[in-house]
């Protein structure tokens, strides 16, 4: 049995400074490769670094919506930092109007940058959205997300939202939440979302999944998604095991690429 963790920090300063536990404990859990998802240019360096030096780490590109105060990425730039080895999306990218009020058309100018650069460089997309449905899933059809997919994080929206999604043929990625006991609304997409979108993920640092919720999350800790969902679903830990690590490498196909330098699973 095998479980990907789609979308973590590990670069993080609190996760990064215990990396070889870290890779023990998913080790034990079965859990054999996380994405390291970048949030801003400035901490780049730490996430290309983490995957460079572990074999079943991989990384992304790109500026997350929440982050104002930073550098604005361009297409090019982008694109030329996507070439590094073990780059298999560009993201965390996407809108967020719940942290943030005011003008936001800089975070919808910068989305349409991310999906730009994506276009370019034949990568997909790792996208947040937060209180932004309507305006997320009208910016990727205006800007032909389609052409080259990806997924839809931390997927807290209605089934609604990701039959949308799913249309434009993005994957849906569940986290701790689905866990949480008054999570509902969640649990019911869970339920009813075909196994082959689906993927997994911890968000860690952030959304310790029941039953160390509270607790600062990792990688190894995925498991609890995944058994999560297959009780939800009435089906096999191992069909859920099997089914969302093959998503993930047919989704981030340069994880499977030898001929680029990238790891292999």
């Amino acid at each position: 049995m095998k479980f990907v963790d789609s979308h973590c920090h590990i670069n993080f300063p609190d996760l990064a400074s215990d990396m070889d536990g870290l890779l023990s404990r998913m080790a034990d859990n079965q859990v054999t490769h996380a994405l390291c998802v970048a949030v801003n240019l400035p901490e780049l360096p730490s996430v290309l670094a983490l995957a460079a030096a572990h074999q079943n780490i991989f990384a992304s590109v790109g500026v997350h919506p929440d982050y104002e105060d930073t550098p604005e990425p361009t297409v090019a730039q982008l694109v030329e930092l996507a070439q590094a080895p073990k780059v298999v999306a560009i993201g965390e990218t996407g809108l967020d109007y719940f942290r943030l009020t005011g003008d936001l058309e800089w975070q919808r100018e910068r989305f349409r940058t991310h999906i730009r650069a994506a276009r370019a460089a034949n990568l997909p997309l790792i996208i947040h959205t937060r209180a932004s449905s309507e305006d997320t899933i009208r910016i990727m059809h205006e800007e032909r997300a389609d052409e080259v997919g990806g997924v839809m994080h931390c997927f807290t929206e209605s089934w609604e939202v990701a039959q949308q999604a799913m249309e434009l043929g993005f994957y849906i990625s569940l986290s701790g939440i689905v866990t949480f006991k008054k999570a509902e609304e969640l649990k019911d997409v869970a339920r009813k979302m075909p196994l082959e979108r689906l993927l997994i993920e911890t968000d860690s640092p952030y959304l310790a999944p029941m039953p160390h919720r509270g607790k600062q999350n990792q990688p190894a800790w995925v498991r609890h998604v995944a058994e999560h969902i297959a009780e939800l679903k009435g089906i096999s830990l191992q069909e859920v095991a099997d089914t969302t690590t093959a998503n993930f490498f047919r989704l981030f196909s340069r994880a499977l690429d030898p001929t680029s330098h990238r790891a292999t699973p």
